[in-house]
């Protein structure tokens, strides 16, 4: 189904908490003006400006007013609010440290819902969320979108089976003023992409190097011991419990640690990835070693594991960035395949609510 010219000229959309922007290009890419993206990290603007065409405004969200959001909607007859508030405060370090006097990412989403109704609104969220008496944040967030009336639905997904390379499970939420709104089927209810359709022809590796071709293709440099450690981690899915007693971590022999086998653990060829974090370079932050290679994986991997496409440009080539910023980068971002599925379902739904 192919989105009209008309429709595309008559619906824009805003990315709060953007980053680097795979949620924002996804839209883009199902057909999507996506005029801006907001984000209190300034160091993602080059990425997401190069990338997308769209503005990148560097601002904390507490700072963002409706009036400012409204402005960048001139013109629109459809407006569609998305946003992945960081994940951060419902993390049980963190959420002891959000009072009464300070909003969370989730509360000014919803007051920016509440002050601008747009048509549209999506959130991508930790799956956990969803525990609403866990995270009472979150139902509060479904009564404001109630009381002004929309109709939601939302569940908790894995992104492999809507063709992402990769185990990682979301909240996904969709709700609309013009009626009832929902993902779309799953894509890859059987056959899931994996880490072989994704990097085996890339060019081997070993750690500490980098190709020629591509800057993001380079590996990160192991100390001797690690080297050892996944010299002897077996290919294709091996991880710690094939070590001498002498390898091993000394919170890893205790019981207690016992159950930690994905660290320093080799990917599987014939499987989606682990989830990407912001430390995937490193062998001991999770099962982020190369099936075969002894090493981590690289950026360029990581970044197909996020289905970015290999033009996406994540920094300035004039300047020098840390391989630690990009991942962050990388690690942060929402899978760009799960941005185009989002957009594909308000798609589908407002070439539907046209059509009535």
């Amino acid at each position: 189904m192919v989105m009209s010219k008309d429709l595309i000229q008559q619906t824009k959309v805003i990315d709060l908490f953007c980053g680097i922007g795979g949620l924002t290009h996804g839209l883009k890419n199902v057909g999507f003006d996506v005029v801006a993206g907001i984000d209190n990290d300034k160091t993602c603007e080059y990425g997401y400006e190069a990338s997308n065409g769209a503005d990148f405004i560097a601002k904390d969200i507490a700072d963002v007013h409706a009036s400012e959001l409204e402005k960048l909607y001139k013109g629109a007859k459809y407006k569609v609010l998305i946003g992945c508030a960081p994940c951060q405060p419902y993390s049980k370090l963190n959420r002891r440290s959000y009072t009464k006097e300070k909003q969370t990412p989730i509360e000014k989403f919803a007051e920016l819902v509440e002050q601008l109704k747009p048509d549209i609104v999506s959130m991508e969220n930790v799956r956990g969320l969803a525990n609403k008496e866990k995270y009472p944040i979150f139902g509060k967030f479904l009564n404001t979108l109630e009381k002004n009336g929309y109709k939601y639905s939302y569940q908790v997904i894995n992104t492999s089976d809507y063709g992402v390379p990769q185990s990682r499970n979301r909240l996904v939420l969709l709700a609309s003023r013009h009626g009832d709104i929902a993902l779309i089927e799953k894509t890859h209810k059987e056959h899931k992409v994996t880490v072989k359709d994704v990097i085996s022809n890339l060019q081997p590796l070993k750690d500490g190097e980098a190709s020629d071709s591509d800057p993001l293709h380079r590996a990160r440099k192991l100390s001797p011991l690690n080297k050892t450690r996944i010299s002897l981690t077996p290919k294709d899915g091996g991880d710690q419990r094939s070590w001498p007693e002498e390898l091993l971590l000394e919170c890893h022999k205790k019981p207690s640690g016992k159950s930690f086998t994905s660290v320093y653990g080799r990917m599987r060829w014939d499987q989606p990835s682990p989830t990407m974090t912001t430390q995937c370079t490193g062998i001991g932050n999770g099962r982020f070693g190369h099936p075969e290679q002894d090493r981590a994986i690289t950026l360029r991997e990581a970044a197909l594991f996020q289905t970015f496409p290999t033009d996406y440009k994540f920094y300035d080539p004039k300047k020098d960035v840390p391989m630690g910023q990009v991942a962050k980068f990388i690690g942060n971002a929402v899978p760009v395949r799960l941005g185009e599925v989002i957009g594909e379902s308000i798609r589908n739904h407002l070439l539907q609510e046209v059509r009535s």
